[in-house]
């Protein structure tokens, strides 16, 4: 159920001289004591559209959806401090200050409409003891939220919908625009005062019944909607408790303290956001991650029986052996997949190999200077020893990149190579 404060039957009492609404989501009837004709339900009562629009949502593949009103709200408020600190690193665009108060998100804004799309997979965690995969050869991890197609592409498309949705349904003029982390606005906030969760010590958006693998997309609209918590109902209570595992589970301790995240840490950042070398403190922490992290919620409790998506763009890709495998004769045919690839694979892309592999991939935003950077860092981390043949292979491929005219991917090599030597 989507307005998860209120139940899915409704009744709505006004003074003796005016009408009463009750029914279900998909059936209303007007009865008053004089039993007059009160005109529509969209101008006698708002909560109606509210419940139209997360049926909507849910009919269009969402997960959850809440209605909040742009308002100025806490969390908001503590954003300069948290930037004057510096936790930010490089992303620059979080300093825009319209993300401190969304009334100035967007011109004439009323009300927001956040969808919440499940990406959860019944693969093994990153947590799990697989860091060389199968025959000991070194796997990375990339963040299951990027293993299959880019969830900008597929929220966009189903918040498009809801929008062409919303300009059939609502008669009168109104603007409307749609975010997928794209946007000067801070989706898990309005996630919390929509009702949809609460903000755990990790900094995600938390559910109680679908944990935290989920995505959340945004519609700030002119629309005065009447939000899905009541006047007096407060959003979903926090319920991380005495709990502390995402913070102790941290391996570059990104957590300056419970709910205060320094992004600068987050091997998400540093794998991701950075442009630059890794700070060497934090090259061995990263262990086998070559894009993201999942740590923090891979050890969350409410995450143990999230329910699993079905979304097939979701899903792993998946790619045939290169032809050249295919006529070795000292290496079987491989497949490859996002879902722990190969280091040996990844570090041997090129350019062009990686902006065909990772087209339509979050991936991408690392580009290929970031990935064959992480990917060095996690062969340095990978234990592989002398004398075999991957170690022959992989020793080949960082020495050609500590030749590189590039600092960063040379450095980077050099690094990897005074592991594994």
């Amino acid at each position: 159920m989507c307005l998860r404060t209120r139940t899915p039957r409704f009744e709505v009492l006004f003074d003796s001289t005016r009408p009463v609404l009750t029914g279900t989501t998909s059936e209303y009837s007007f009865s008053s004591l004089d039993s007059r004709d009160y005109g529509t339900i969209s101008l006698m009562m708002p909560l109606a559209d509210t419940v139209w629009i997360v049926d909507q949502a849910k009919t269009l593949g969402f997960d959850l959806c809440g209605v909040v009103r742009a308002e100025q709200f806490p969390e908001l408020q503590r954003m300069p401090e948290w930037l004057a600190r510096g936790y930010a690193g490089e992303m620059k665009y979080l300093a825009d200050p319209r993300r401190c108060d969304a009334q100035t998100a967007m011109p004439g804004i009323r009300s927001a409409i956040v969808g919440l799309l499940n990406y959860n997979t019944a693969r093994p965690l990153s947590t799990d003891p697989v860091p060389h995969g199968e025959n000991g050869k070194p796997k990375g991890w990339i963040s299951r939220y990027a293993w299959g197609d880019d969830y900008h592409d597929v929220l966009q498309e189903r918040l498009d919908a809801l929008m062409e949705s919303l300009r059939e349904h609502f008669t009168g003029p109104f603007e409307a625009r749609a975010y997928v982390d794209t946007g000067p606005v801070q989706e898990r906030v309005l996630a919390k005062y929509a009702g949809l969760g609460w903000l755990g010590k990790n900094t995600l958006l938390l559910n109680q019944a679908l944990g935290s693998f989920f995505f959340l997309g945004v519609i700030l609209t002119t629309l005065d909607l009447e939000p899905t918590l009541g006047t007096n109902e407060l959003p979903p209570p926090d319920l991380c408790g005495t709990c502390r595992r995402c913070l102790d589970a941290c391996p570059t301790q990104a957590f300056v303290e419970p709910y205060v995240m320094d992004a600068r840490k987050c091997i998400s950042y540093l794998t991701i956001e950075l442009r630059g070398s890794i700070p060497e403190e934090f090259r061995e922490p990263m262990g086998n991650h070559v894009f993201g992290c999942d740590i923090c919620q891979d050890v969350c409790p409410w995450n143990r029986r999230a329910p699993i998506a079905t979304i097939p763009q979701f899903q792993a890709r998946v790619f045939p052996p290169a032809e050249e495998d295919l006529t070795s004769t000292s290496l079987p045919p491989q497949a490859e997949s996002f879902y722990l690839p190969r280091l040996e694979w990844l570090l041997g892309l090129s350019e062009v190999d990686f902006r065909e592999l990772f087209r339509g991939s979050p991936v991408k935003r690392t580009k290929w200077r970031g990935l064959v950077r992480n990917t060095c860092i996690a062969l340095g981390n990978s234990g592989l020893r002398r004398g075999t043949a991957d170690h022959s292979r992989v020793s080949d491929l960082l020495n050609r990149l500590a030749g590189s005219g590039d600092q960063v991917l040379a450095e980077s090599a050099r690094w990897a190579l005074s592991r594994i030597e």
